[in-house]
């Protein structure tokens, strides 16, 4: 099944942030990053950025104006990455990138 990375992120406010729950990191085909769970975000200068939410959706295409967040931007700049299991799995075994077909 397709994640809906729209669907996930727009209001999705947690109210009960509890540490020791799991975080999850889904990589959205075509898509942003969806971290779940309770996370620390941490700015480049190393400020904490509080937040009420329980996903965050980070930018994988590079367009977003709201860098590391993802706005969207991936749609209109028609990015493409399927995003497979295998591939992925492949760069973090063997450090390098899985032939094409």
């Amino acid at each position: 099944m397709t994640p809906e990375p729209e669907a996930a992120y727009e209001h999705d406010v947690d109210e009960e942030r509890r540490p020791g729950l799991g975080v999850s990191i889904t990589v959205c085909p075509d898509g942003p990053l969806l971290v779940r769970g309770p996370v620390e975000l941490v700015s480049a200068d190393g400020e904490t950025v509080e937040h009420p939410r329980r996903v965050i959706a980070l930018c994988r295409c590079g367009r977003s104006r709201l860098k590391p967040l993802c706005d969207g931007s991936h749609r209109l700049s028609r990015f493409r990455d399927p995003a497979a299991g295998d591939q992925i799995s492949h760069v973090l075994n063997r450090a390098r990138p899985a032939p094409t077909e």
